[in-house]
């Protein structure tokens, strides 16, 4: 599997910027200066607080762009670039809905533009790590991409000739199409993908079956190589959804490549090679995509974020970054 991009001068020159990074345990932040290194990057515990975890998050944002400040003085971001995860109405720069975070309609984009003092692009967090793989990792020399994380969820980022499809917010929710009768998933659906065939979901289903608890998927897919029965049933399981969700995705977009990133991922041979074969043998007619592993690594979503900000100030005052990736709403 291909080794993470380093954290060096990937962006290339631009604006300086700074870009935060929202997740369910962390929040990662990083400084870009104008030559594009990443000059460093900083994680965090995100300060959950219940309805109030945006403010909090917010404030966090303050604190570590201050902290950037202190350290680097010589540095001076001109814009931030802010992503999280959820539901996000990128256009009104809202995050629309984060169950498992506690926020619903809250205006990330105005409140941070306001506390950071600085123009703040506000994304998803898949789309921006798409964004960054599409830019700078395995998905640059295709048109016609879709970038999907599998981690604790599944969402992944569409590019269609160049343009990433947002769908006004909803697209790329491949997690929650439905590939199975079973079991239920946080959406309030049954038998969504992200309900089989996440990392969190593949664990999660080993010990109902089994009654053994285990650390991640990691530790069912070592135990399914040992000759453990449940743990077979479990990964195959989840390759055949995924298999099956590859096929509609293929049927709808035909895209060049399909590249694969998240804690899923780090399983390699054992995941790209059966899952390859399952999708060949759903095929009919339709374009063969090819499978990639991303590329950026872990720090995708930040990087992603830090495109964004760049993009912003290239709106008003265009610099060397010549091709943005252009967005299509709708």
């Amino acid at each position: 599997m291909a080794s993470e991009i380093p954290l060096d001068d990937r962006l290339g020159a631009g604006h300086p910027v700074v870009a935060f990074d929202v997740g369910g345990t962390d929040v990662k932040a990083a400084l870009v200066d104008e030559t594009g290194r990443i000059v460093e990057l900083l994680r965090r515990p995100t300060p959950l607080d219940g309805e109030r975890t945006g403010d909090a998050v917010i404030a966090a944002t303050v604190a570590l762009l201050d902290d950037f400040r202190r350290a680097h003085p010589e540095i001076r971001p001109m814009a931030a670039g802010l992503v999280v995860p959820g539901h996000v109405d990128e256009a009104r720069g809202v995050g629309v809905l984060a169950e498992n975070l506690g926020w619903r309609e809250y205006p990330f984009r105005d409140l941070a533009t306001q506390s950071l003092g600085i123009p703040v692009s506000f994304s998803h967090d898949v789309r921006a790590a798409g964004e960054a793989e599409y830019r700078l990792g395995a998905a640059k020399d295709f048109r016609d991409v879709v970038v999907i994380a599998i981690g604790t969820g599944i969402a992944g980022a569409i590019f269609i000739d160049g343009t990433l499809f947002t769908g006004g917010g909803m697209a790329g929710e491949i997690g929650h199409s439905r590939v199975a009768d079973g079991p239920e998933c946080a959406c309030g659906g049954r038998g969504c993908l992200e309900a089989v065939a996440s990392a969190a979901a593949i664990a999660r289903r080993y010990t109902a079956l089994s009654g053994v608890p285990v650390a991640g998927s990691r530790e069912v897919l070592e135990r399914a190589r040992a000759g453990d029965p449940a743990a077979g049933r479990i990964w195959d399981s989840a390759l055949d959804a995924l298999a099956l969700d590859l096929s509609h995705t293929v049927a709808l977009l035909a895209p060049e490549a399909i590249v694969i990133g998240g804690g899923l991922a780090q399983a390699g041979d054992a995941l790209f090679l059966p899952l390859a074969e399952r999708l060949e043998g759903i095929l009919t007619f339709q374009r063969r995509p090819v499978l990639l592993a991303a590329r950026i690594g872990e720090n995708a979503g930040v990087i992603g974020a830090a495109l964004r900000a760049r993009e912003l100030l290239d709106v008003v005052d265009p610099g060397p970054d010549p091709a943005p990736v252009r967005e299509r709403a709708r």
